[in-house]
């Protein structure tokens, strides 16, 4: 019940992030680089100000997802090293085919 419930959250997510992308393709590309600075520096703050930011199973499972089906998500990371991430996809490939 508490996967379904994770799967029902990252699909509203899914949605969310594919509603944001499609409305991006009306913006001009300099409203793109300025939300792109604004949303970096928001992650440096938050990667200045906090020690050790708590993610759930939900974050893992992006990551996870992200490093799959995009090439440059490295470039992106602040809150957590890529070592970790792929940890999640293994231990995600793993539990799937338990």
């Amino acid at each position: 019940m508490r996967i379904l419930h994770h799967l029902r959250a990252l699909t509203l997510g899914m949605l969310t992030v594919l509603v944001a992308a499609l409305s991006s393709v009306f913006k001009t590309r300099a409203a793109l680089q300025l939300e792109n600075l604004a949303l970096r520096h928001q992650l440096s703050v938050l990667h200045r100000s906090v020690k050790k930011p708590k993610l759930t199973p939900l974050d893992r499972l992006l990551w996870a997802w992200l490093c799959r089906v995009w090439a440059d998500w490295r470039s992106a990371l602040i809150v957590v090293k890529p070592e970790t991430v792929i940890a999640w996809h293994r231990k995600g490939f793993r539990l799937f085919w338990t």
